[in-house]
């Protein structure tokens, strides 16, 4: 299909609905500029983000060095926490609980209760809390969950409680969002709609992201509000608890540990390593483990551990985890140092046991003892007797088995949902009254843009022209940065005149659009000339063949979140490979056309609104099957491959329409923009989605083109 529009037809420029189309392995190897052995084009992305990681890990390290005093120690601990916080979006207002006991069992030495609370109002928390006969008020443990669909019902996390309870401390043990009673969207039958936990963790952090929240934040809210729960209890000793959990509950143990002064003794169990050591073994994990900017904000597993110094730690862990054993004592020897300088390096401690990745017994006993000799003042050899625990159903809190089913509360998604429409708002306003430089200011900044970008150098791979059909095509291989090669297919005009070049961005690499009579062809048709580049991560750099059905989070998971690490997001980083082409383009020795447009298609269509919106040496920008906006996104809990176009916070300052009014009075068109899941959107969707987007187009007098369906 071609279409022709008249604002543009003078410049003969060419718009050709892109086609989803695959190119067969032979095509896709006749287009690949990098050599797979030597370039290890699949690597390059991973390897770049690993050296920039390293970078602030040694100077972590040097930091660290220099830690002499006290003082020294109590300073870096309020920086790291008040950096954590800001890092993690911030904590809301703190709210009426409205806790309820829905139910009591008595047990031989000790009685359980199911409750429910409201960490957030409306937003429901079940949990099992474990009371010692006897007169209190008990030291208490919150028991924070790993990934066990049973949650606080889990077997391991049952018999931690028991184990407690038998010992005279009272155990509190949390459903964390997600999981067992907590599934946070659901299907019509009231069942978990996204049946994987670790999907769900995700999938609630895409849209958390966007308006400058964490999955871990909302996770870490439920515990402290769980920590006020008890406070009103007066069987349990007020404002001195104990924390634990493995795994994803080790996560979470950390965090709150770092975070709640009241957690007077904790031990996570499997998690603590070093982000130094994950990202070289396993990579980064699911969404609550990746906290923005982490990285570059110099917090690394250890201060987990030494913000709270030198309140009682004990770091569980298994010689065969995949939290890799080594990081474990190297954070360990770091804390050991930090408590030493405060004067209590006996409160710090660290137990191994040759398992694999688990809650065995033996961690277990030895958390109960720590507990019990910081909470209780007792320290005594545990043994764990051989528990019977209960069913599953015994311990539910709800009648139907999940809080929004019994009542239809607010969900993680919901909870996004709400901030976006808050800062939708709020942006609105902004927009309004600040000029375009200071806009463009602010989303430089949120996509980790530097002010100055130096142009790429350009190096030919071969001196012939290559023929494909009726292609005729150069390659080139664009440095952008160092260790970043930006693999280049330059397809030659038909006329001897270059009167524009189209910048070819397609999310699944440039080799697509090259089939016969296709959108590539069309431009060359039409007297154009056409360079196709893949950005870092794309096409032939992208980490990981394609697969033919998009998947929630897309083959550059890891490298997303490397990139948020870093507080450069990956599409930040595109961006920047865009603009060092587009210097190159216009310098003084090239022989390249320089009236230039930028094409986005599918994936890379945010990147080419992005890269149009900051250089104004863009003629125009066109997006094809791009999704249409972000905000669309929180409102889609879910989605498919939206995690590498993320932006942390971007929805407190614009969303991707907005960037049509920055590209004005250049020209802006969207083809067939599509919604979350992939699939193109309505005339009326599309023109409502960029309503705000066309008043300020039309006031700086620039042009927007809207088409659903560009046949037409």
């Amino acid at each position: 299909m071609q279409l022709c529009l008249k604002h543009i037809a003078t410049s003969a420029f060419v718009l050709g609905a892109s086609i989803a189309f695959s190119p067969s392995v032979s095509a896709q190897t006749e287009f690949n500029v990098l050599d797979a052995k030597t370039d290890s084009p699949r690597k390059m992305l991973s390897a770049y983000l690993m050296t920039e990681t390293q970078k602030h890990f040694n100077a972590r390290r040097v930091e660290i060095a220099k830690l002499k005093t006290p003082a020294d120690v109590h300073k870096r601990q309020e920086t790291m926490r008040t950096r954590m916080i800001e890092a993690l979006g911030g904590f809301p207002e703190k709210t009426p609980l409205n806790g309820q006991v829905v139910g009591i069992e008595k047990r031989a030495g000790y009685r359980v209760e199911r409750i429910i609370y409201e960490s957030r109002p409306h937003h429901h928390v079940t949990a099992n809390l474990y009371v010692p006969n006897g007169k209190g008020p008990f030291p208490c443990v919150l028991i924070v969950s790993g990934h066990d669909g049973a949650a606080k019902a889990g077997g391991s996390n049952q018999r931690m409680a028991m184990l407690l309870a038998k010992e005279g401390l009272a155990a509190f043990a949390i459903d964390p969002i997600g999981q067992a009673e907590r599934r946070q969207l659901l299907d019509q039958p009231g069942k978990a709609a996204i049946t994987s936990m670790t999907n769900e963790h995700t999938l609630i952090g895409v849209g958390a992201l966007l308006v400058g929240q964490n999955t871990a934040t909302y996770r870490i809210w439920d515990g402290i509000r769980g920590l006020d729960y008890l406070s009103t209890r007066p069987e349990i000793i007020k404002d001195f608890y104990g924390c634990t959990g493995c795994s994803g509950g080790g996560t979470l143990t950390s965090y709150l540990m770092a975070l709640d002064e009241r957690i007077g003794c904790a031990a996570p169990s499997c998690y603590i390593t070093s982000l130094e050591r994950l990202f070289t073994t396993r990579g980064p994990q699911d969404a609550e483990q990746n906290i923005t900017g982490q990285v570059a904000l110099g917090i690394e597993h250890a201060d987990y551990v030494t913000m709270r110094a030198p309140r009682a730690t004990l770091i569980a862990t298994a010689t065969q985890d995949f939290f890799d054993i080594q990081g474990s004592w190297t954070t360990f020897r770091e804390a050991s140092q930090i408590y030493g300088i405060l004067g209590h390096s006996e409160r710090v401690n660290l137990v191994e046991y040759n398992t694999t990745h688990g809650y065995p017994k033996p961690q277990r006993e030895a958390i109960a003892r720590w507990m019990k000799r910081f909470l209780a003042g007792k320290d005594e050899r545990i043994t764990e007797p051989e528990f019977t625990t209960a069913k599953y159903t015994d311990l539910q809190c709800t009648r139907s088995g999940q809080v929004l089913e019994d009542f239809k509360g607010k969900s993680a998604f919901q909870i996004s949902m709400e901030y976006d429409v808050k800062f939708a708002k709020e942006r609105s306003a902004k927009l309004a009254k600040q000029s375009r430089e200071e806009t463009l200011k602010d989303v430089r900044r949120m996509i980790g843009l530097p002010d100055q970008i130096k142009a790429a150098t350009l190096r030919p791979v071969g001196d012939e022209v290559l023929k494909a059909g009726n292609l005729r095509y150069r390659k080139y291989i664009f440095e952008t940065e160092a260790g970043i090669q930006v693999p280049a297919l330059h397809f030659l005009s038909k006329k001897g005149k270059l009167p524009i070049l189209v910048l070819h961005l397609h999310g699944s690499g440039k080799a697509m659009d090259t089939e016969p009579n296709g959108p590539i062809e069309k431009q060359i048709d039409a007297g154009n000339e056409v360079l196709a580049i893949d950005v870092r991560g794309m096409g032939e750099t992208s980490p990981a063949p394609l697969p033919v059905k998009p998947g929630y989070f897309g083959v550059d998971f890891r490298e997303s979140y490397l990139a948020l690490h870093l507080n450069r997001p990956l599409l930040g980083q595109r961006v920047y490979d865009v603009l060092a082409v587009m210097e190159y383009l216009q310098g003084e020795q090239t022989t390249f056309a320089k009236t230039v447009y930028v094409w986005g298609i599918a994936g890379a269509g945010p990147v080419a609104l992005h890269a149009g919106a900051i250089d104004s040496r863009f003629r125009g920008v066109v997006t094809n099957r791009s999704v249409v906006s972000w905000a669309e996104v929180v409102r889609s809990p879910i989605n498919y491959n939206q995690l590498t176009n993320v932006v942390p916070g971007a929805l407190k300052v614009y969303d991707l329409p907005d960037l049509a009014g920055l590209i004005a009075p250049r020209i802006t068109t969207i083809q067939a923009g599509v919604n979350p899941q992939l699939e193109v959107v309505s005339q009326a969707a599309l023109e409502k989605a960029y309503a705000e987007a066309r008043k300020v187009v039309q006031s700086r007098k620039g042009d927007l083109g809207l088409f659903a369906d560009p046949s037409k």
